[in-house]
């Protein structure tokens, strides 16, 4: 692999990676307790009882999927069960969690801090990307925490340390790991692949798609025999899910409904609020199409070029863009699946791609939860217009990221001149 610094300035020290990551964690925890309080405990929307039931159900001996019903994949049962052992009271259970969160976004930090090292990336770049991985979660809001997502976000960090840091092998099982969490970053495995299959050969490829597959298997399988049919209820439950009133097609219908009239209803199902009726379910099944359409054109694009470490990551945060910005659900929390890897693009184009994520969470920041029930009950026309808007700048993120792609980098060049 060619080694190429990625910045003009010159590549930060250890010494120096380490105190920026030191300082980086302190930020993050000034900030996770900032979030606890002032207006930032107002008005609050928790997961954390339904992870409480669901741990609480573990702790007693109950079997997920067979015993109790749960909506999110195996991997993710570890993040519950932890804070509710020994029968813990719902108190201790959220101060548990939320501990645990802590750590995850700790461990997301030292991935970045890790993968910006391997990059060469000199000391603005560090500085940059390690703070905005900091102060990203006070820019969301109070959602980070009581959601499992800094779980996942991690292990995707991780994963990608570890492939850009050449340790392969590691990354996918990382990868794996954060795909049993919350499937979403299966939409990385054809591009990590890819890359190992034209770094290292067909055969690492194939070691490192079997590792992935033994970890997401691992997690999967005990369940595929103890309760088939409740696992496919819950990934059933997920795939069918209608258009979310955050989404980008609500956004358009609720500006739609503000400024011609249209009618719009909402209905609450599958854990959210929705949009009901034909023309939304026509949205929803039109963004389906569009977001796996898109997904497959990043990988393709990713493929015809040269398998650099800048595209690699490019590829990723284009492939998870176009999952989160084009999806018939766009919860909130989504948007930390992001925070890890945006800070990893290179040049301006990657402090561009940094700014427009960065308005993304302080749009939503700016309706959820403070102003939610206006926007699901009555359809706010602020709030209407925060969610076009804020969908939008994801859709604006997203063409910075894949034009990223096709851009011309130094190491795409180097490799093109070696080739």
């Amino acid at each position: 692999m060619t080694t190429l610094t990625a910045s003009p300035s010159r590549p930060a020290d250890s010494s120096y990676a380490v105190a920026a990551t030191l300082v980086a964690v302190v930020l993050f925890l000034v900030g996770w307790g900032v979030l606890h309080r002032g207006f930032f405990a107002h008005h609050p929307i928790v997961d954390t009882p339904v992870y409480e039931n669901y741990g609480a159900a573990m702790d007693s001996g109950r079997v997920p999927y067979r015993d109790f019903a749960l909506e999110y994949p195996p991997g993710a049962l570890p993040v519950f069960v932890l804070p509710a052992l020994g029968g813990a009271s719902s108190e201790t259970f959220r101060a548990r969690f939320e501990a645990l969160m802590a750590l995850l976004g700790e461990v997301m930090i030292v991935s970045v801090a890790i993968a910006l090292v391997a990059l060469g990336a000199g000391r603005r770049w560090l500085l940059a990307g390690l703070g905005f991985v900091a102060l990203a979660p006070l820019a969301l809001g109070p959602v980070v925490l009581s959601r499992f997502d800094l779980w996942p976000a991690a292990l995707t960090a991780v994963a990608l340390a570890a492939i850009v840091s050449g340790r392969l092998r590691l990354g996918h099982v990382a990868l794996g790991a954060a795909v049993a969490a919350k499937l979403y970053p299966a939409v990385l495995i054809p591009i990590a692949l890819v890359y190992v299959w034209r770094q290292r050969g067909r055969r690492d490829a194939f070691v490192c798609a079997g590792l992935l597959l033994a970890v997401v298997l691992l997690g999967f399988v005990p369940f595929l025999v103890l309760a088939p049919h409740g696992l496919w209820d819950s990934l059933w439950n997920q795939a069918s899910r209608p258009l979310q009133i955050e989404s980008l097609g609500a956004g358009i219908l609720l500006v739609s409904h503000h400024v011609f009239g249209t009618g719009v209803t909402m209905e609450s199902s599958h854990g959210s609020q929705n949009l009901a009726g034909t023309v939304p379910d026509a949205f929803a099944v039109a963004q389906a199409l569009l977001q796996a359409s898109a997904v497959i054109a990043v990988w393709i694009l990713f493929a015809r070029g040269p398998a650099t470490r800048t595209r690699l990551l490019y590829a990723s945060a284009a492939a998870l863009v176009t999952f989160v910005a084009l999806g018939k659900v766009l919860s909130p929390q989504f948007l930390i699946w992001l925070i890890p890897v945006i800070p990893l693009l290179r040049r301006r184009r990657g402090l561009t791609a940094a700014a427009m994520l960065a308005a993304a969470l302080v749009l939503t920041q700016l309706w959820f939860p403070y102003r939610y029930w206006e926007l699901a009950l009555h359809f706010g026309t602020l709030e209407s217009w925060l969610v076009l808007v804020r969908d939008l700048v994801l859709v604006v993120l997203l063409a910075v990221v894949v034009r990223g792609l096709v851009d011309r980098d130094p190491e795409r060049l180097a490799a093109s001149r070696s080739a």
